[in-house]
């Protein structure tokens, strides 16, 4: 996503995340974690938060000013997505 947005990602950026991560908790709102993508060609807000007792992350995006770009953003989820069938 963030090349989509024009940002440049980097170790900091993972760091950060990685970090906040930690204390969110994907069956609260108000315990998920929001990273800004503010790049050249869009401005993007990421909203993630991890299962707790898990491996697993939810992850929305927010901010997708064009159809194509909701549609990459939805590519992209779906295709890191991890499905568990029982």
């Amino acid at each position: 996503m963030a090349s989509y947005a024009g940002y440049d990602f980097d170790g900091t950026d993972w760091q950060a995340v990685e970090f906040a991560l930690e204390a969110t908790d994907d069956e609260h709102p108000d315990r998920w974690y929001s990273y800004p993508l503010l790049g050249s060609n869009h401005h993007l807000k990421v909203h993630l938060a991890q299962a707790v007792g898990g491996n697993e992350a939810s992850v929305h995006v927010a901010g997708a000013s064009s159809p194509e770009l909701l549609l990459r953003a939805d590519t992209l989820i779906a295709a890191f997505a991890t499905r568990h069938v029982a």
